[in-house]
């Protein structure tokens, strides 16, 4: 009976270590990211997002901690456009992980689903900090976000066939809700209203729902402004009156209000990612949220 009993334990702890019953290990860099892959993975991933919310995604370092959830991981999902190029490309490479090296499965660069805007042939010092692949703030775009998901479907449906179905209807689920939501964030038309923009954060969204940006706080991406070009902006916008200056909360916030102050055009703040405001803790409550402000 001991030897039985022995034998059953064996074989119930190999049964719940098979991949089988193992949760595929999901490693995100942005929190977005990390909420689309807990929406398509459900019950059968395991999700660690390496970046808070409240952090700069431009400005992060590799830390000990970021290298060992990748070297546990299955996949590393990543925006990709070289936003992380200060920090993923050491942390693939010292976690020695040959699941989620470049070309493999499990290395997934979300960016591959996306209509990429604002590419440029041939990038100089002197154009700022410019991503030479393009924009790479597509989380803002209803559109594109929904080609990830559906992308991320695909991927970890092939990495994991056992559960290839449960991540398949999760997408139906999410279409389904996308399309709902859809209908809310059309209403009212944001066409013909025009902003002033801290950083090139929002000109996917811009592109999705019809409105301008006008000027820029940054003369060019990653540069801060000079005391003469917030003067010519002011001038602007006195004269031009855009409907309002958009800024997140972890970028330009205190220049923005600072010029909200000289023009009287308020300053709407939009968070950059998934969890960045209270009430945005879902990729698509983060969508909500933007698209409320702007109203």
């Amino acid at each position: 009976m001991r030897n039985t009993m022995l034998a059953f334990t064996v074989l119930l702890s190999l049964t719940l270590a098979s991949p089988a019953f193992a949760k595929l290990n999901v490693v995100a860099t942005l929190p977005w990211i990390g909420s689309l892959a807990q929406e398509i993975g459900g019950n059968k991933v395991a999700v660690t997002t390496l970046v808070k919310p409240s952090q700069d995604p431009h400005f992060l370092e590799a830390k000990p901690s970021m290298i060992l959830a990748a070297r546990r991981a299955d996949i590393v999902m990543y925006q990709g456009l070289d936003l992380e190029i200060g920090y993923l490309p050491i942390i693939i490479e010292q976690s020695r992980n040959p699941l989620i090296m470049p070309g493999r499965p499990g290395n997934l660069d979300c960016s591959r689903f996306v209509n990429v805007i604002e590419k440029h042939a041939v990038v100089e010092r002197s154009m700022g900090d410019i991503h030479p692949l393009g924009n790479p703030h597509y989380n803002f775009s209803p559109v594109n976000v929904l080609r990830v998901a559906e992308g991320m479907t695909t991927v970890l449906a092939g990495l994991d066939r056992a559960n290839a179905e449960a991540y398949r209807s999760n997408f139906k689920a999410f279409a389904a809700r996308f399309e709902e939501k859809r209908k809310q964030w059309n209403r009212p038309d944001l066409k013909g209203k025009r902003y002033v923009a801290y950083h090139h954060y929002f000109e996917y969204l811009a592109a999705d729902y019809g409105f301008g940006i006008a000027a820029y706080v940054e003369p060019k991406p990653g540069i801060p402004p000079s005391a003469a070009h917030i003067e010519k902006l002011v001038s602007d916008m006195r004269s031009s009156k855009p409907d309002g200056i958009l800024v997140t909360p972890s970028y330009g916030l205190k220049e923005a209000e600072a010029l909200s102050a000289k023009t009287g055009v308020k300053v709407i703040v939009l968070p950059q990612d998934v969890g960045a405001v209270k009430g945005s803790d879902t990729w698509f409550a983060f969508m909500d949220t933007v698209l409320a402000a702007l109203r």
